[in-house]
């Protein structure tokens, strides 16, 4: 069995980060295992300390007030999310959900305020981690308030591609998160009829392949579709 202290070691935040110092954060962390489909997080909902994606992917998603869901951000292995006093890592007031069987870990607020009060250059990457993660947040949020359906799947296309992307030889990265087309649709907003036709109008463009549950997108070719 692979132990916690490697789990912990393929985290972004902890790269670089001294055998010692993980040892002592191995102390304080908690695993669960959350099954696909679980709301682990409301809107009204603080989720006190940290979280590490271990395996699997969350997806973080707002909800207007048509019941609409707009997916603000997709989180997959060695991501990070929580608030503790001194920052929020772009959490709060989200729904989060978990996309596959997912597997995470967990530290207490107090223990890792602690930890990073004499490790200046673990909270530098915390404050990265965090801007990277807003901006990501308020670029999502404004494509799926504002795009058309097929600049929303694009742009989810894209993000998924950049978290799960595995290349192929043509150039097409597929996308290792089996996806039903209902399942895009509550994510950007859409019905499952028009992500089906959008795709298919992107494979006819050779923007997309996809498979049986699989997608795989051209990135070069989004992009320049995305924004000229």
């Amino acid at each position: 069995m692979i132990d916690k202290l490697w789990y912990l070691s393929q985290m972004k935040l902890f790269d670089n980060v001294s055998p010692e110092d993980m040892e002592e954060v191995n102390k304080w962390a908690h695993h669960a295992k959350i099954r696909k489909h679980t709301i682990i997080q409301t809107a009204e909902m603080v989720r006190d300390g940290l979280y590490f994606v271990k395996e699997g992917a969350l997806r973080l998603y707002t909800v207007n007030s048509e019941g609409k869901q707009f997916t603000v951000g997709i989180l997959g292995k060695g991501s990070t999310f929580g608030e503790i006093d001194s920052f929020s890592l772009g959490t709060h007031g989200v729904y989060i959900e978990t996309l596959e069987d997912t597997l995470l870990c967990s530290i207490g607020r107090e223990q890792f305020e602690k930890f990073i009060s004499t490790r200046p250059h673990i909270m530098k990457r915390v404050m990265k981690i965090l801007s990277d993660q807003l901006k990501e947040k308020n670029d999502m949020l404004e494509k799926m308030a504002l795009g058309t359906v097929k600049e929303k799947l694009l742009f989810l296309l894209l993000n998924l591609s950049e978290e799960f992307g595995v290349l192929e030889e043509d150039g097409f990265h597929r996308i290792d998160l089996p996806l039903t087309h209902q399942e895009i649709g509550n994510m950007i907003g859409a019905t499952r009829e028009s992500v089906t036709s959008t795709l298919n109008e992107l494979v006819k463009e050779e923007i997309v392949r996809t498979g049986r549950k699989t997608i795989s997108i051209h990135r070069e070719r989004a992009k320049e579709q995305l924004f000229g």
